[in-house]
């Protein structure tokens, strides 16, 4: 057999081999929120709360409610990292807003080098536990979509204990 064909065939299933490793290894969770209020009271809203729960000294009282950071934000973007307290693990966070007759906020959040299902309840509660201590939840027209194959975890994760 010609070791150029080897050579190029190893070559080629070693690197299908990493590509489908690393886009195995991140946990993921996507949500669609809506608000019958303005995107800029939102962002407001939002962005107050992640600096309200930016890194502490002690976390010991506030469970996964704590060590936030924001890392950039825009009027229509806003991006943060959320870093877990007991795990240590740390969930990249993204909202994007949009404005319409209604504020359409997609949420993204992204556990890097992690595919255990409880990252999936953490990328989901990361997200969820923002809009509940901002009280957006409570905001007119609020709205929550997804679903476990874009947000595994979301049907059972239980946020009021983290």
């Amino acid at each position: 057999m010609d070791v150029r064909f080897l050579f190029v065939a190893s070559a080629l299933i070693l690197g299908t081999t990493l590509s489908i490793s690393l886009a195995a290894s991140t946990a993921q969770c996507k949500i669609k929120w809506l608000f019958g209020i303005s995107c800029g009271d939102v962002y407001e809203k939002l962005v107050s709360q992640i600096k309200a729960w930016q890194i502490r000294q002690s976390c010991l009282h506030a469970g996964e409610r704590c060590s936030y950071e924001l890392v950039s934000s825009e009027p229509y973007l806003i991006k943060a990292t959320h870093t877990s307290p007991t795990t240590k693990k740390v969930n990249d966070l993204e909202f994007l807003l949009e404005q319409s007759t209604i504020c359409k906020v997609t949420g993204d959040a992204v556990s890097e080098f992690s595919k255990d299902p409880a990252d999936n309840s953490t990328n989901y509660c990361s997200q969820q536990n923002l809009m509940d201590g901002s009280k957006l939840v409570d905001a007119e027209g609020y709205k929550q979509f997804s679903n476990k194959w874009i947000c595994p975890g979301f049907d059972s994760a239980n946020c009021s204990l983290s």
